[in-house]
């Protein structure tokens, strides 16, 4: 059954990849109940379908820190995506500028910060940990800075890795990993010439630019693992809110308490997030988590939101209940696996024909008209 273009990309991905990598973007934590939520939920949101409305006129153009956006999309930080293509990440760069949308960079990208920005004519988005080593933070914003890069994404959910067990089932870690994932690539001929052979160097160039020697495959899990830090507060953004001079967003919130608290530290914006059901199972999906918080924190800074989110469709439901601008991350991972900058075109193109039915349908001929009038009642707070 065909439910969408990122199912169909989802199961060509399936078929090109490695099992290690396939799984590492597909899976989430523990049982994965909240990874199926975040689906399940944001499809039970109902539109309120309007006719008559005369919609010869209807524009999908948004605006965001001041940067012009044709539909109110980004493409989210992804780690290793240059894995699942050729410079993955120079290639979904080309795709969301050439689509007029931003392209935020992991922290643990393949494709280090210097190349990926200079790729494209626009500025791209560079997503952050807190981590221990504070040395690292400090060197990659510079560079972010010098390359241009005005938007920070700074991911606040992850102080500890989540409990992924498919990775360790899939060979991405755990005994015998290193093994695994060469018979897995030399039974995936496709992505080993592709990936595997043209697309070297396979190491985290941000990580690897700073350390002064390459940072592995087999070195990324015990890496992140050494230098997360739980410890982390309010207290430890303050240092970079006052060295990034540029729209800081804060990434992770999934409680309206912790909105608000992104207000008084002075984010210019939060993404409500449950790190695409990779971190703590049992928490509410983002499109539940989502109405309260645009209650408590809608115009004090920009909304943006992830998780779940399949289709144009999907997106158009965010928007509705407060989102300013939706973050695709899984969506685009599977387009880029299948057919590189090109799936990732072709991925954006169906969602902006997918947001132009719905409106159509909805009688909104902007994104400022979408809101809770959009919704049918009962159903626009996710069933409460």
């Amino acid at each position: 059954m065909i439910v969408s273009a990122s199912t169909d990309y989802r199961q060509a991905a399936k078929r090109r990849l490695p099992p290690f990598l396939f799984h590492y973007a597909d899976g989430g934590a523990y049982a994965e109940h909240t990874l199926r939520r975040n689906v399940a939920d944001l499809a039970e949101i109902a539109l309120r379908q309007r006719v008559l409305k005369d919609m010869s006129s209807l524009s999908l153009e948004t605006e965001l820190f001041g940067e012009s956006l044709a539909m109110p999309v980004a493409l989210a930080p992804v780690g290793l995506t240059g894995m699942y293509a050729r410079r993955g990440e120079v290639q979904a760069a080309r795709a969301a500028a050439g689509k007029g949308i931003p392209f935020t960079l992991s922290t643990v990208s393949v494709c280090p910060i210097a190349e990926v920005a200079s790729a494209i004519d626009r500025p791209i988005w560079f997503q952050l940990y807190v981590l221990k080593d504070r040395g690292f933070m400090k060197h990659v914003l510079e560079r972010a800075k010098a390359a241009g890069v005005r938007t920070l994404v700074f991911t606040v959910d992850m102080p500890v890795p989540g409990a992924r067990y498919r990775d360790a089932h899939s060979g991405m870690s755990g005994k015998h990993g290193a093994q695994r994932r060469i018979l897995q690539a030399m039974t995936h001929p496709r992505w080993a010439w592709d990936v595997g052979v043209q697309g070297r160097p396979h190491d985290l160039g941000n990580v690897s630019e700073y350390r002064g020697h390459p940072t592995e495959l087999e070195d990324y899990i015990a890496w992140l693992g050494d230098n997360f830090d739980p410890s982390i507060s309010w207290k430890d953004l303050e240092w970079i809110r006052e060295f990034w001079d540029g729209p800081m967003l804060i990434k992770g919130i999934l409680d309206s308490e912790d909105a608000r608290e992104a207000v008084r530290f002075g984010a210019d914006g939060i993404v409500v997030s449950n790190h695409g059901g990779r971190q703590l199972d049992g928490v509410p999906s983002t499109a539940r988590a989502l109405p309260a918080i645009a209650d408590a924190v809608k115009g004090d800074l920009a909304i943006l939101a992830d998780s779940g989110v399949r289709n144009g469709l999907d997106v158009v439901r965010m928007i509705a209940m407060g989102a300013d601008t939706v973050l695709l991350g899984r969506a685009f991972i599977y387009a880029l696996a299948t057919a590189g900058e090109a799936g990732v075109s072709h991925l954006l193109e169906l969602f902006d024909k997918e947001m132009r039915v719905a409106m159509t349908l909805t009688g909104a001929r902007s994104i400022a008209d979408l809101g809770p009038d959009s919704l049918v009642s009962g159903i626009a707070r996710g069933g409460e």
